[in-house]
């Protein structure tokens, strides 16, 4: 299996959504991982850069039409592009991913647009809220028994979670990915969740 995870990032997306896990991915609390499990890669509508919310420009990896096909995770990042005609173009990028069994994550209104193509119907889920799930699913989204109110959930290979959710985002994901032992991913979750001076 590669061990890319692809980070997918549409204009206008929520940077500090991908902060912790990139983070937990590229390094330890001491540096950089010299042999990191996973190496993490952005992929954009095109090669050109892709602006933030808050202005940063990141330089992709790939565009969609370069992504490989194969990878570790697929992971959406909320933003206000996801509600753009160019989102349109990333749903064949997850039924691939779903149907291969792929690892995907997607959180904020990355998690509304899975509600809009029908990809929660069958997993339990979450997002920002049952009712604006309901406004982006229309007719496509069934599943409201599915529906946990919750930060983040992870059912059959997908984790979803709401925009104040970034830790526990990254948790659910650092563990399907089995980044580290459950201990030590539970320790970084702990300390960024409480802060340094509560331990």
């Amino acid at each position: 299996m590669n061990n890319n995870i692809l980070y997918l990032l549409l204009p206008d997306y929520a940077a500090h959504e991908a902060v912790y896990l990139t983070q937990a991915v590229a390094s330890d609390e001491f540096a950089l991982k010299e042999n990191p499990k996973y190496i993490n890669r952005v992929v954009a509508p095109t090669m050109e850069p892709v602006k933030s919310i808050g202005g940063f420009r990141t330089l992709p990896d790939y565009s969609f039409d370069t992504m490989p096909d194969d990878y570790a995770a697929l992971v959406l990042i909320g933003g206000f592009g996801w509600s753009t005609p160019v989102a349109e173009k990333v749903v064949p990028l997850v039924k691939n991913a779903v149907e291969k069994g792929k690892i995907v994550g997607a959180i904020c209104n990355a998690a509304s647009f899975l509600a809009k193509h029908g990809f929660l119907n069958n997993i339990r889920h979450t997002g920002n809220g049952l009712e604006q799930l309901k406004l982006w699913g229309g007719q496509n989204y069934t599943n409201f028994d599915g529906y946990v109110h919750a930060q983040a959930v992870s059912d059959n290979r997908i984790v979803t979670a709401n925009g104040s959710a970034t830790l526990e985002f990254a948790k659910e994901l650092l563990l399907l990915l089995e980044n580290d032992t459950p201990e030590r991913i539970e320790m970084y979750y702990q300390f960024h969740k409480q802060g340094f001076c509560s331990l």
